[in-house]
């Protein structure tokens, strides 16, 4: 993956960048944020493939899902609560 990948401060702990590129990098991310994962459920994210995480029904991240060829070229992590709100979201399930 060499498209960015970015993500809400809101999303990160302290001192993680925003903007990574690089599949060792979006490994590294990924696991840092594994936690969240069992929350995570497949939704339509403004009309396209996205991931929601709730955990317990309150809304906590949504990622934006760029796919190209078949695959995830790139995503993005929204976690800003004044994002959220903005997101037309719903469920796949």
């Amino acid at each position: 993956m060499d498209d960015p990948v970015r993500s809400d401060a809101a999303a990160l702990p302290v001192g993680v960048p925003t903007e990574i590129r690089g599949a060792r990098a979006v490994v590294e991310e990924t696991l840092l944020l594994s936690q969240r994962a069992r929350f995570a459920e497949p939704a339509l994210v403004n009309g396209t493939v996205g991931v929601v995480v709730a955990p317990y029904g309150r809304l906590l991240l949504v990622l934006v899902l760029t796919i190209e060829k078949g695959r995830i070229a790139e995503y993005e992590v929204i976690a800003d609560p004044a994002r959220l709100h903005h997101l037309d979201l719903a469920a796949l399930g």
